[in-house]
């Protein structure tokens, strides 16, 4: 899954991936729902972590 992503996404790259609005990668991260760390100016977010959050969501 996200193959073609690094192991540690950008809030840029979460929105992509996720096809929602910066604002909203934002206030996930925010929230904690989806596990992530704050590097200088920018949050860094392992993709195993948006992984489990997408499983985490889905109704299978």
């Amino acid at each position: 899954m996200f193959e073609q992503y690094g192991d540690i996404l950008t809030i840029d790259e979460v929105a992509e991936i996720l096809r929602i609005g910066l604002t909203q990668a934002y206030r996930i991260v925010r929230s904690g729902s989806l596990k992530g760390y704050k590097e200088g100016k920018g949050w860094k977010i392992p993709k195993q972590a948006l992984i489990q959050y997408v499983m985490g969501r889905s109704r299978l």
